[in-house]
């Protein structure tokens, strides 16, 4: 392990100012990786450091299995679940689970997780990795979109739970066999549409691994990008080149869209192992960043006057499982494949530290994970032993200032148990689940 003597430079100081500086009061956490999609919360007032014995916890409600985070808005909290009949959940990376049982969309209120509403419906699993959904809910107004391990789409009314509309998206788009880790491409709302990641053929038999659905209604409005499995990796939503942009990463390329019609723009192969095609693409200036396992990683350059992209370098630096990435002051922060938490420079890939200290503990794990979420001058980092830490990543070092044990790592994987939910933080507090229960932590600064 290593890990670098922290030195301050005045990019760093300069990073601090402009954290601090786009602080808000309050803010929810309506989707995956919040608000912007960027892994970054900004709100006021938070601990820089966690008093002795621990930050509050407000309430904790029992909650059955899942992957899916909770998400955040209007003073309610809503996550996604699955209660076991029958089967052997005990994963295997190369077989699929066959499992009998109830998939569940929960709704509990933010400040005191009393139980408000709850929608259920029978999904018998055959997927590898069967503990539950995988998809965080995306909230828009008073919609709740809600996606099944199974490939059940449903909209919600936030309200009250009532069903709006619903699509079996592997019948609707006769998908045959889903992809063995089922469907876990978080739906993307913008505007008036609903971007998923489908799979299989439209009604005019052309391909539809990206399908944009009107949010209202659930009516078809396009769908587009042909490839051999449809992946699991979410709708990003960019604007750059004086046009909206819509990428979509299947196992073989990342593709840009126009997301009004489906037109694709351009496409560079990029080509992960196992078809996972997983962790979002990540835009910073002039560029956008893939990776995922294998030697799959690949890093564009942007044209600035039209839709188009050129390679910088690909098949370098480092290659995450399912952790997203962020990149800050031309480093990129992500957790490899091994567990290992790595700042790389962005226009090389090449290394300059890593640890494993805030993700797996003492050694690199396989498939190792961490969630990296940026407030100010600070990352919460929620490892997979269930511990959330605070600490500054810089290009020099990583420094960790706190952490506690939160949530008991209760999914078996690699001869030991781990914690693969991302926390939502909104409103002060953090809301974090694993495969028996969910918290509220307070977070706030004391008064």
């Amino acid at each position: 392990m290593l890990v670098r003597r922290f030195v301050p430079s005045f990019s760093l100081v300069l990073m601090l100012w402009s954290s601090l500086a786009c602080l808000v009061a309050q803010e929810d956490w309506p989707q995956w990786l919040g608000p912007r999609r960027n892994s970054t919360w900004n709100e006021a007032g938070i601990v820089r450091s966690f008093p002795a014995g621990g930050p509050p916890v407000v309430w904790h409600v029992p909650i059955a299995g899942g992957y899916a985070g909770p998400a955040v808005s209007a003073g309610k909290v809503v996550v996604m679940d699955y209660v076991l009949e029958s089967g052997d959940p005990t994963p295997n990376p190369s077989l699929r689970n066959e499992l009998t049982g109830t998939e569940r969309v929960l709704c509990f209120e933010a400040a005191t997780g009393k139980p408000l509403w709850k929608r259920e419906y029978r999904c018998d699993y055959r997927i590898s990795y069967p503990a539950g959904p995988r998809c965080t809910p995306t909230i828009s107004d008073d919609f709740v979109f809600c996606l099944g391990a199974m490939g059940r789409l449903m909209c919600l009314r936030l309200s009250d739970g009532e069903v709006v509309w619903e699509r079996d998206l592997p019948k609707d788009y006769r998908v045959g066999e889903i992809p063995i880790w089922g469907y876990a491409a978080h739906p993307l709302v913008h505007g008036d549409h609903l971007y998923c990641i489908v799979g299989g053929v439209g009604d005019d038999g052309r391909p539809a691994t990206a399908v944009c659905f009107d949010k209202q209604t659930g009516r078809e409005i396009w769908h587009s990008v042909a490839a051999e499995s449809p992946g699991y990796c979410p709708p990003t939503l960019i604007e750059y080149g004086g046009h909206e942009q819509l990428l979509i990463w299947d196992p073989e390329k990342l593709n840009s869209l126009d997301p009004e019609t489906g037109e694709v723009y351009w496409s560079v192969p990029c080509v992960p192992q196992y078809g996972m095609s997983i962790v979002a693409p990540y835009h910073y200036e002039d560029k956008v960043l893939i990776a995922g396992i294998g030697t799959a990683s690949l890093l564009v350059k942007l044209a600035e006057d039209r839709p188009a992209a050129e390679t910088i370098w690909s098949g370098k630096g480092f290659h995450p499982v399912h952790s997203p990435f962020v990149i800050e002051l031309g480093h990129i922060f992500g957790v490899d494949r091994d567990g290992t938490l790595r700042c790389l420079h962005l226009e090389t890939g090449e290394r300059v530290w890593g640890t494993t200290e805030p993700t797996t503990g003492e050694r690199p794990r396989n498939s190792g994970t961490g969630f990296l979420v940026k407030n100010g001058d600070v990352y919460f980092i929620a490892g997979q032993t269930g511990e959330l830490a605070i600490a500054r990543l810089t290009p020099e070092s990583y420094t960790k200032i706190s952490s506690v044990k939160l949530l008991e790592p209760t999914h078996p994987e690699f001869g030991g148990k781990v914690l693969w939910c991302h926390p939502a933080f909104a409103n002060g507090h953090l809301f974090w689940r694993n495969d028996k229960e969910m918290i509220c932590v307070d977070l706030r600064e004391p008064k």
